[in-house]
């Protein structure tokens, strides 16, 4: 509830700085997000290489189980 309510504060503070009758940091904001989105733009892409080589590691671990699974059962199956 403190959490939602510090949220809310926060956000009606942005609105009221970014105002012109009231602080009037409009354009310090949009210059701030113009240079902040290539940043996040290259941290989400490097984290997206990240979780890519781990998806490609589970699917070659589970293609490697599932190899061992079927040999298991043909080894069953002849006994």
């Amino acid at each position: 509830m403190v959490a939602m309510l510090v949220g809310i504060v926060l956000i009606i503070f942005t609105v009221f700085a970014a105002l012109p009758a009231g602080l009037g940091w409009g354009s310090f904001i949009v210059d701030f997000l113009k240079g902040g989105v290539p940043v996040l733009a290259a941290f989400t892409g490097l984290i997206a290489v990240f979780i890519g080589i781990a998806d490609i590691k589970d699917k070659k671990e589970a293609e490697k189980e599932e190899a061992a699974a079927r040999e298991r059962e043909a080894a069953e199956k002849k006994d």
